[in-house]
């Protein structure tokens, strides 16, 4: 049997961890936590679940969580948010791939929770995610806040049964505030890597981006949260290309 580390990267979230860390029990041979300094009660709920909690200044999702996999015992790691929980499903296929580890990495479908309802259009379903792997094989990339695991070339992968639970925003107006801080880093992210906002751009992209994920991507049929989520997802492309745009005009003050 292969063991597994189940890593998680944390900053103050005592409302999801403990939720989190039940879904692995049973299946992870340890239990990972790199926590940001949270000043809520995270660290105390990692503890009582026996966890391996360290804690580093956070400087980015992607260094943060390349870090976290440094702590780790065993090379084979299953990476989860705070607010991510294994569906039952899910948990059934891992186990059965600690039986016979095949390839160098599996990825899933994840499900999203948006204020008590389950999302499945919008562009947020199904959101494959690859989050089991030989951490030997490969690293932490794409551009914050948007990360992702890169395999090596050559590596293989497959597709598992079972959905990533994804309790994601208990509010509009937490979506709202994550949407104005995200924009923010990857704005300044685009700038640093050569990408250029311009007026047009301004005024087009968050109309198509309503626009496809809306009626494209069927966002009308998860109802009144559906075009909520669609509006302010296109809101956000609004202020990514805007504040884009800003940075590009202050440089030339």
């Amino acid at each position: 049997m292969t063991p597994i580390s189940v890593v998680i990267i944390t900053f103050n979230e005592e409302q999801n961890i403990s939720r989190c860390l039940a879904s692995v029990m049973g299946l992870a041979d340890e239990i990972v936590v790199l926590d940001s300094f949270s000043s809520d009660g995270t660290q105390e709920i990692c503890e009582n679940y026996g966890v391996n909690f360290y804690q580093h200044k956070f400087d980015g999702h992607i260094e943060q969580k390349n870090r976290a996999i440094g702590y780790a015992k065993y090379p084979h790691v299953l990476s989860l948010d705070a607010d991510e929980v294994l569906s039952d499903e899910l948990k059934k296929s891992i186990l059965e791939i600690k039986n016979n580890w095949s390839r160098d990495g599996f990825y899933f479908n994840r499900l999203t929770n948006y204020c008590g309802q389950w999302v499945r259009h919008c562009g947020w379903y199904p959101d494959q995610k690859l989050r089991l792997w030989d951490s030997r094989k490969g690293a932490w990339g794409g551009n914050n806040p948007h990360d992702e695991f890169i395999l090596q070339s050559g590596c293989t992968q497959q597709h598992i049964k079972g959905d990533l639970l994804h309790y994601s925003y208990h509010s509009i107006t937490e979506h709202v505030k994550q949407a104005d801080n995200f924009t923010n880093i990857t704005a300044q992210n685009a700038y640093s890597r050569g990408k250029r906002s311009s007026v047009f751009k301004v005024w087009t992209l968050p109309k198509w981006k309503f626009f496809r994920d809306y009626i494209l991507k069927r966002g009308f049929l998860d109802g009144y949260y559906g075009y909520v989520i669609c509006k302010i997802s296109a809101n956000a492309t609004f202020l990514k290309y805007v504040k884009l745009l800003q940075l590009q005009k202050n440089k030339t003050l």
